[in-house]
């Protein structure tokens, strides 16, 4: 699986990831580990660019189901302040 996988989601996908809780930040750039935990997230809003240490960038704004996997060593640069919901290991 790649490190980030980007999607649409299903109805159902949909349905339980705008349950979760939100998360929302401004236009900014940082580093971050996805350290033992899965992150899947559903965009609501904004953009966003994660690019891996070995310099693979993936774009991701309003619709997109986000998978970030466990390990994952990025870097995180919001270029349109986000919000999205997310959840943790979801596929376990």
């Amino acid at each position: 699986m790649e490190p980030v996988f980007i999607r649409k989601p299903t109805d159902e996908e949909r349905a339980l990831l705008e349950s979760q809780p939100i998360w929302e930040h401004e236009v900014a750039t940082w580093d971050t580990v996805y350290d033992e935990r899965e992150e899947t997230c559903l965009v609501v809003s904004g953009h966003a660019i994660v690019t891996t240490r070995d310099g693979v960038a993936y774009s991701f704004g309003p619709g997109d189901l986000v998978t970030f996997a466990s390990g994952l060593d990025c870097t995180w640069s919001v270029v349109e302040g986000i919000s999205k919901h997310y959840i943790f290991d979801m596929n376990k």
